[in-house]
């Protein structure tokens, strides 16, 4: 489709997406190709999506069987699979109890309303509000977009539901200051992605950690980036030793189908009684059936650890190819979420990338994204490499 096509084609779109001038048509592992027969080497995954790569035959196997069987029925009956992916969940992680639904503004929506509700219900302490951080991003529903720490999500969308703060990340004297007897929660990344490719400093979580414990805060770790073992481990929480009260997942937890999940402690489970909260999409027969095989597999290959070695081996190869060029200020990242930030707007670059058969994307208007699937071969961090060296040396400053 050419450009004046997909520009003609999109008019019965509202025009929410900046869309670029491609039509991807077929994918295979690590590899897109458009409707004009180009090829493409994706380190982008869909956003963290296709953490399997494109089409991975295990998952369209149980598709395909679960098509045969049943699509859909209400969350009114018992739907085995639906359990088994929670067990899956349980069985791998800290959580006791799992919630599904269909995306991952979803899931942080269903772990603000579980926080409320579990102190306001269960504690009757009447604590309703929630912490973010700045620079955060955790949805775009109305009060998902209210707890991103960006500006640019909010813009026309006032009144902003109330019961939020959001103060700097790592600042433990600002998290100190901002607890009060109404906070319930505080909500948070272990790697900020959308903002900039961000670890949470490890002291600073130990402060929190102790700071929870000491006034009777939940802890939520929105995991729907970092989860399903993008940072080299099943979930990012696992780096730092926690274990937070509620975590949250999507984006590669269905390989590509929408799904999502909220997880939990035990105690939390009177927070959510019958008719407290619902979805008609969320866990049904087709999606769980996914998130089963996704789950099966990234545990049974082990490739939470084997995105921890190729991370290791993406970044090493980043930091080697571009050392000593100024315009490059910093290669970070864990696991195969890494960001190279720039000392210019890099959007100039995610095309000339496209144009050269590579697609990455940007995290903040200086930072280049790589997302590359956990089964991503040497050979192919290589190749994104060498593309990416070449047009970062070509903004050397003389």
């Amino acid at each position: 489709m050419s450009e004046t096509k997909t520009a003609a084609a999109d008019l019965s779109l509202f025009p929410t997406y900046a869309r670029y001038p491609i039509a991807l048509v077929k994918g295979d592992g690590s590899w897109l190709w458009d409707d004009q027969g180009k090829r493409y080497l994706d380190f982008m995954s869909g956003i963290a999506v296709t953490n399997l790569g494109h089409a991975p035959k295990q998952i369209k196997a149980a598709l395909i069987k679960q098509l045969d069987e049943l699509w859909h029925v209400s969350n009114l009956f018992h739907i085995p699979n639906q359990v088994e992916a929670a067990k899956l969940i349980t069985d791998n992680s800290c959580a006791d109890a799992v919630f599904f639904c269909n995306s991952g503004a979803e899931a942080n929506e269903a772990a603000i309303k579980l926080a409320r509700r579990y102190n306001q219900k269960v504690l009757n302490n009447g604590r309703y509000e929630i912490i973010t951080f700045e620079q955060s991003f955790h949805g775009r529903t109305l009060a998902t977009l209210t707890a991103t720490g960006q500006a640019k999500v909010k813009e026309g969308f006032a009144p902003l539901p109330e019961g939020f703060k959001t103060i700097p990340l790592n600042d433990l004297e600002a998290l100190e200051a901002a607890v009060s007897d109404k906070t319930a929660a505080i909500m948070l990344e272990m790697v900020q992605a959308e903002g900039g490719i961000y670890p949470v400093d490890a002291a600073y979580m130990k402060g929190l950690v102790a700071l929870c414990e000491k006034h009777g805060i939940l802890l939520i770790a929105d995991e729907i980036q970092t989860g399903m073992g993008r940072t080299g481990k099943l979930f990012a929480y696992e780096h730092y030793g926690i274990e937070p009260d509620i975590f949250t997942m999507a984006k590669g937890l269905g390989s590509g189908f929408p799904v999502g999940a909220m997880a939990a402690k035990e105690k939390l489970r009177e927070g959510f009684t019958a008719g407290s909260h619902g979805s008609t999409f969320g866990g049904t027969p087709i999606a769980t059936a996914v998130v089963k095989a996704t789950l099966e597999t990234i545990v049974g290959e082990g490739l939470s650890a084997r995105a921890a070695q190729m991370g290791e081996y993406l970044i090493g190869q980043l930091r080697g190819k571009l050392a000593g060029n100024a315009f490059v200020h910093e290669v970070r990242g864990l696991g195969l979420l890494v960001g190279i930030e720039c000392a210019e707007p890099i959007a100039g670059i995610l095309n000339e990338a496209q144009e050269r058969g590579l697609i990455v994307i940007s995290a903040g208007p200086n930072v280049i994204r790589l997302l590359p699937n956990l089964l991503v071969t040497e050979e192919e961090i290589d190749t994104a490499v060498a593309i990416l060296a070449e047009l970062l040396e070509a903004k050397r400053p003389v």
